[in-house]
């Protein structure tokens, strides 16, 4: 082989070592002699120079954390398990790789201390019922912890609360008080409401007499309309007073 030849070849084994791809969503950290570069690099082709640089691949995607269930005693000594979702994304390339050893490491096991410090401070009727504004409260502890790696939390979800089974059944009880109370108060507005139209009922009926008459023999059409043999009609005394002034007459 020819001394060009040799030139040739070692020049395509670099080139071969020297050019990346870098995805839309990717970025490249340039070490340079173990200097980092002021910018990344990226997306697209890119020239990585061999051996004298060393490039450390970054994804600027969203990323979706599941945090562990974790042992939460809130405020009023309830002990809770708490499943979260964390969602953040990394801003700055340079100082994810530089600032902190493994970012996606540092970034979990900081929601999950978090997570524990919020929460333990909330009473357990307001970590069942305020899981926004707790998951805001969250959101903004962790991304001051991370700003300095180049890491912004978008979002913190709590997703599950789970409660002793001693609480479950307590909190059950509870809840079937409050409806039988709600029932109870229900039926209670409706006899009132009941009582008002019977007492409107009466004084017009005193009124009118007549009217007295008519809703009798209503009642006695709505009785005949069931399967009945012998209805017993007794006849009002009013009545009998104008029979009887009608055969004294």
């Amino acid at each position: 082989m020819t001394p060009l030849g040799v030139v040739a070849g070692l020049f395509l084994f670099w080139v071969f070592l020297s050019v990346k791809v870098l995805n839309e969503y990717e970025r490249g950290v340039i070490f340079r002699l173990g200097k980092v570069l002021p910018s990344p690099k990226g997306p697209g082709l890119i020239i990585v120079v061999w051996p004298i640089d060393r490039m450390v691949r970054v994804s600027l995607r969203t990323v979706v954390l599941d945090i562990p269930p974790q042992d939460v005693i809130t405020r009023d000594n309830v002990t809770v398990k708490v499943n979260a979702v964390l969602y953040f994304r990394v801003m700055d390339p340079i100082r994810a790789v530089v600032q902190v050893e493994n970012y996606l490491y540092a970034t979990s096991q900081e929601a999950q201390t978090t997570l524990r410090s919020i929460l333990g401070q909330a009473m357990l009727d307001g970590l069942l019922s305020e899981r926004e504004r707790l998951g805001a409260m969250l959101q903004e502890v962790i991304d001051q912890h991370t700003d300095p790696w180049g890491v912004k939390v978008a979002q913190v979800a709590v997703k599950a609360v789970d409660l002793p089974q001693e609480m479950q059944r307590a909190m059950a009880k509870q809840a079937e008080s409050e409806r039988e109370k709600r029932a109870k108060i229900i039926h209670a507005s409706g006899e009132l409401e009941a009582s008002k139209q019977l007492t409107e009922a009466a004084a017009t009926l005193q009124v009118q007499p007549m009217a007295l008459h008519l809703r009798y023999l209503q009642t006695l059409t709505d009785i005949a309309a069931e399967k009945n043999s012998t209805i017993i009609f007794p006849i009002p005394i009013d009545w009998m007073r104008a029979l009887l002034g009608v055969q004294e007459k």
